[in-house]
């Protein structure tokens, strides 16, 4: 037997001792407080009875016709449960008003051994609201949970009979009957409240917690993901997420599962022991749109490579603007020729675009080079200052343009990226500026 079902067992008992103690003295005495309390134990044991066999039946696992599990037989048990607790209250409160009324005449006794019943339930009462609400905690059941809060509602109503049968022993009658509509009137309430919460669930209602916890821990990934959609729902404490987020269309099959990975492990994080399932798409429009830009103009032949390119969408269509850079030797006119063809297959080869913009530049040709052995004394003196760690190799080049540094710097691999790159940034300025006739510094970071 599971530890739920035990303490759901526990329940049941003491829900039974609980009935039979307060039913058998309010008939004695002529309580109705009592015997509305006794009604109420009655409706805790069919919920504890309900609660124990929903348990068994949540814990069954997954299967063909139950993927998502059988966790929500724990809450249609808290909803059957919070039904018959309203039924009996309602029952029990008109009882009380034919008494007050006087239609109904029952004489309530206050000997000692009504009020050392009462101090037994009391203890009963406290010791397994406390159990209930230390399971449900652990095992995040609602069913339990729901078992608590009634348990702690029949504490409440039990002591408002003790304050009723304190005001019958100084001569007040009417005090019994108004703890019986105290109680009714609670029960109902806590009723009512169980009722929200289950077809809450029932319906698939998105808890607004779990969904800002989500949202906050993918908000955290870095780099940003794009969040498509995101659909969250609970049963027996767990929460089932599923999330579409956009990638690169250009992105590798691998790369999209990297992203997919991180945005579930964020989440699992965020609401620990739940399901995720995360959904990878291309990512919005405005990226296809550049993607398609993209390779309709480097099909122009000669087109070496594309840079800085713009889309932006204006009321009358999209205009494009982007740098070229082609062959350094070519002629002035045949640049412009190129440029043209290239401007004229985007408008032709992507519908949405109505105008495109293009800056030429030369590609920049090979550069002669030699091996050299420079002192990398300096170069590891600068590194071990921004970094407090010497480079993991260092390699010179003499050009036609001056000293080609490459660097490779060995940083903490739960960096991110963003601070690798400002790293690098560093370390590239000061060599700039503190080593002469360096042409070009190429830092290369790695884990």
């Amino acid at each position: 037997m599971t530890p739920q079902r035990r303490v759901a067992l526990v329940s049941v008992g003491a829900a039974l001792a609980l009935m039979g103690i307060k039913l058998a003295t309010g008939l004695a005495s002529g309580s109705l407080g009592l015997v509305s309390e006794a009604l109420h134990s009655g409706t805790d044991l069919v919920a504890a009875l309900l609660t124990f066999f929903a348990i068994g039946v949540a814990g069954r696992p997954a299967d063909r016709s139950h993927p998502y599990g059988h966790g929500k037989a724990e809450h249609l048990a808290a909803l059957a449960e919070a039904f018959v607790l309203m039924l009996v209250s309602v029952a029990v409160g008109a009882l009380a008003v034919a008494r007050l009324a006087g239609w109904v005449e029952i004489e309530t006794t206050t000997a000692w051994w009504v009020f050392a019943a009462v101090g037994v339930v009391l203890a009963i009462d406290l010791s397994r609201t406390l159990a209930s609400a230390r399971a449900a905690r652990q095992y995040s059941s609602p069913a339990l949970a729901s078992n608590a809060l009634h348990f702690a509602s029949d504490l409440v109503g039990t002591l408002a009979v003790l304050a009723g049968l304190v005001a019958v022993s100084v001569g007040w009658q009417a005090g019994d009957s108004l703890a019986a509509l105290f109680v009714a009137f609670l029960v109902i309430t806590a009723a009512a409240r169980l009722i929200r919460r289950n077809v809450d669930v029932l319906m698939d209602r998105a808890p607004d917690d779990a969904v800002r916890a989500a949202r906050a821990a993918i908000a955290e990934i870095d780099p940003p993901v794009e969040v498509r959609r995101l659909r969250l729902r609970e049963a027996a404490g767990r929460t089932f997420t599923d999330v579409v987020i956009g990638v690169s269309p250009g992105a590798a099959v691998g790369q999209g599962h990297a992203v997919a990975d991180r945005v579930e492990a964020a989440v699992q994080e965020a609401l620990p022991g739940g399901d995720v399932v995360v959904h990878v798409e291309p990512a919005g429009e405005e990226a296809l749109l550049r993607e398609r830009v993209r390779e309709v103009a480097m099909s122009v032949a000669h087109v070496r490579e594309i840079h800085n390119l713009s889309v932006i969408e204006l009321p009358d269509g999209v205009h494009v603007s982007l740098h070229l850079k082609l062959p350094g030797e070519l002629p002035l006119d045949e640049a412009h020729a190129l440029a043209e063809q290239v401007e004229l297959a985007i408008v032709d080869g992507v519908a949405e675009v109505i105008d495109v913009q293009t800056h030429l530049e030369p590609l920049a040709e090979p550069a002669a080079g030699r091996e050299a052995d420079d002192d990398p004394a300096e170069l590891e003196r600068i590194v071990l200052g921004v970094t407090g760690s010497p480079p993991r190799s260092v390699r010179f080049l003499h050009t036609d343009e001056g000293l080609v540094v490459f660097l490779t710097l060995g940083l903490d691999p739960a960096a991110s990226l963003a601070m690798a790159h400002q790293t690098a940034s560093r370390v590239e300025q000061k060599i700039r500026g503190e080593v002469p006739g360096v042409a070009e510094v190429i830092v290369h970071t790695e884990p």
